[in-house]
């Protein structure tokens, strides 16, 4: 190993090829006979590629008609930086029983191998293919073994690899029978775009498909998922299959539903895709100034950071351009205003963002609340502004003991903020522009704990968003959470993931786009947003926040939740081309590094 712990990839090629050699050594393991036995059978589905990735999770890759060697298609993969663009399937087998796995490649340092074998795990490559070459091994299962994986991958920085013909010979499993229908279909929670169902477990089922106008649009472990994606004030029926290794139930019973008319949360003439970022323009640090007029015409949501309360618990708020001794090419009020129109006449939108690290805001009674709205409108109103961000961060938002459900809170300082935002919306009508930029620890931390904990002891500022954004649904425009300066987060694989990479990004905005129970409560579930109205923050530079990822990384991001292309380890639970696009703090950075991350948005979006 180098100094990194890397294993060099000439020492790698080694030990596999030892270590298979070494597998098909020892006594037991000897390979099948090229004529199988009348048991055996070809557990791989769809090695041929021929219906497109089905059965396969890759992190990167595609099929091609060209080249192929068989049938119609192959598999395309391009190892890039860390990732070796692996596609992988699990696959029913026979414990204690002799399989043979093997396959077609072409390519440099293709591998093909099984893992979870219960004995020993194998792998072998290719260090050169320039045609088809054909790969092979074979493995015994232990002895309580009923699932393995197999794969092939390829290798760092050595190129496109293609597969194609790979099987897996061996003992069939009986399959059985097919579980029987699920019953107990029910309609949860109804939104605009969205609807939630649950129904009965059925024994012996591995999964449930669900159908939305006899149409399957989802696949789910548990008994309950979200359809979303809908259209507003739009009947829908529903129905749920139960599946395993045998196939598919019939189908349940039909419920149906229909979405709500909302109220003009998403409709404030945003592009599809939107580039958000906050203005240093009332401060100036090591980014330097940025004056208004010299936001480049890609960004389409400008937030003027920041407004902050005259004390904590005042609701006044006040927002105080940056000073000449501070910022020496401020502009004038007169140029500020002016630009600020020009941006609105070029349909860009400028938000004054309440908050911040150092704006602790709390609006512990009715008066400071009411201090908020007129304060708040004060400033929308002089500066000509298309609506709000809320930036709460530190100890703006916690919950009192007695407050367990974000449905229904008790909090003064959620409640009255509930409240203003409201009164705020309504004020000033459907196009006005709401959006939040929380924390993690207030958002996705409430999939583990919310508030104090049914036995006390915890935070009470974990998931402490949750109860505004869930009133606030329907007002909504977008919700960028901040991914960055994080600490580790549980997704809904109830793995912890991590800044730095794209999987942490895919993670946190499933999340979001999916749905999950609150405080592990299957009975409290915050529903989905609309994939409108999300759209992902990252630090501009590393300059700007701990969590930078390079562009790569940002449009594995992106690749993987729209396209479901280009994922990780981390498997989401659908595919949304409608996220509204990213936020980053800040334009002033982002400046400041050239422009490498609006310059890599209008890139990905065009």
């Amino acid at each position: 190993m180098d100094r990194s712990g890397r294993v060099r990839p000439f020492l790698r090629r080694r030990l596999i090829a030892v270590c298979t050699a070494t597998v098909l050594a020892v006594p037991g393991l000897a390979a099948l006979s090229s004529a199988a036995r009348a048991a055996d059978a070809d557990l791989a589905r769809n090695g041929g590629f021929e219906s497109g990735l089905d059965s396969w999770t890759c992190t990167v890759a595609s099929t091609v008609n060209s080249p192929v060697r068989s049938g119609g298609s192959a598999l395309k993969a391009t190892p890039a930086g860390s990732d070796y663009a692996q596609c992988s399937q699990t696959v029913t087998v026979k414990p204690d029983s002799q399989y043979t796995l093997s396959g077609y490649v072409r390519g440099s340092y293709v591998y093909l191998g099984a893992s979870g074998t219960g004995t020993t795990d194998v792998s072998t490559w290719t260090q050169s293919a320039t045609d088809w070459q054909r790969l092979t091994t074979t493995f015994r299962t232990g002895a309580s073994t009923t699932r393995v994986t197999i794969y092939t991958h390829g290798w760092y920085g050595t190129g496109t690899y293609y597969a194609d013909d790979l099987s897996l010979v061996g003992p069939g499993v009986d399959a059985g029978q097919p579980p029987a229908a699920p019953t107990g279909l029910a309609v949860g929670t109804v939104t605009s775009s969205s609807v939630a169902l649950s129904w009965s477990g059925v024994a012996g089922a591995t999964g449930y498909a669900v159908y939305r106008d006899g149409v399957k649009v989802q696949t789910v472990t548990g008994t309950s998922a979200t359809v979303s994606g809908l259209s507003a004030s739009t009947a829908y029926s529903f129905q749920v299959a139960a599946t395993n290794d045998a196939g598919e139930s019939a189908k349940s019973a039909t419920v149906t539903a229909t979405t709500s008319a909302g109220s003009g949360g998403g409709s404030s003439d945003l592009p599809a895709h939107a580039l958000v970022g906050y203005l240093h323009a009332s401060f100036a640090n090591g980014a330097g100034y940025t004056r208004m007029a010299d936001v480049p015409g890609s960004w389409d949501v400008i937030d003027l950071a920041f407004g902050e309360p005259t004390s904590t618990t005042s609701g006044d708020i006040r927002f105080t351009r940056c000073p000449v001794t501070e910022c020496p090419t401020v502009e004038s009020d007169a140029d500020f205003k002016a630009a600020i129109k020009a941006k609105q006449a070029a349909g860009k939108k400028v938000l004054i963002s309440i908050g911040g690290q150092n704006g602790q805001v709390q609006l512990t009674t009715t008066a400071a609340r009411d201090t908020f709205v007129s304060s708040v409108s004060k400033i929308i109103d002089t500066y000509g502004l298309d609506g709000l961000d809320i930036d709460f961060e530190g100890h703006s938002l916690s919950l009192d003991a007695s407050d367990t459900n974000f449905k229904s809170p008790t909090t003064p300082v959620i409640v009255n903020l509930i409240s203003a935002l409201k009164t705020l919306k309504a004020k000033y009508g459907s196009k006005f522009v709401l959006s939040m930029a929380p924390e993690t620890f207030f958002v996705q931390l409430g999939y583990q704990y919310y508030g104090t904990g049914k036995w006390g002891g915890q935070d009470p500022r974990a998931g402490a968003y949750l109860p505004v954004i869930y009133a606030l649904r329907d007002d909504l425009t977008l919700l960028h959470v901040q991914d960055y300066n994080s600490g580790s987060i549980m997704g809904l694989d109830n793995q912890y993931h991590s800044m730095g990479g794209a999987d942490f990004h895919i993670a946190m905005t499933d999340m979001l786009l999916t749905g999950f129970p609150v405080a592990g409560d299957a009975n409290n579930v915050f529903p989905p947003l609309r994939p409108d109205q999300i759209a992902i923050g990252m630090p501009a530079s590393t300059n700007a926040g701990n969590g930078y990822v390079p562009p790569t990384e940002v449009n594995k991001a992106l690749d993987c939740l729209t396209k479901k292309t280009n994922c990780g380890s981390y498997a989401t639970h659908g595919t949304w081309p409608g996220l509204r696009g990213l936020m980053t703090w800040s334009i002033n950075w982002d400046r400041y590094g050239s422009w490498e991350f609006q310059k890599n948005f209008d890139g990905y979006f065009g």
